[in-house]
């Protein structure tokens, strides 16, 4: 079973619509949260990861940050391992 995905994001933001691309063309299924105007879940995110900046992805229960982690993951291999780790 390949693990959970999940991205926290907003319609507005292009990094959010950049991790859906780079997940959308390898085929990787994730979960998609709008936070767009939800200040509660958006402190949310905040308290998990100190950050008030989306997306914020996780793969599994590992927080791994936004779209620009997530390339860096890709672009070294990483995220092959990191799903056959998590899967």
């Amino acid at each position: 079973m390949p693990p959970r995905i999940v991205i926290h994001g907003t319609r507005y933001c292009g990094y959010c619509r950049s991790a859906e691309r780079l997940l959308q063309q390898r085929k990787i299924e994730f979960e998609y949260v709008d936070v767009s105007g939800n200040r509660e879940a958006r402190h949310a995110l905040y308290r998990q990861t100190g950050r008030t900046s989306v997306p914020q992805i996780w793969i599994g229960e590992r927080w791994i940050g936004g779209c620009e982690d997530l390339e860096e993951l890709e672009d070294s291999g990483e995220l092959d391992e990191l799903l056959r780790k998590t899967g």
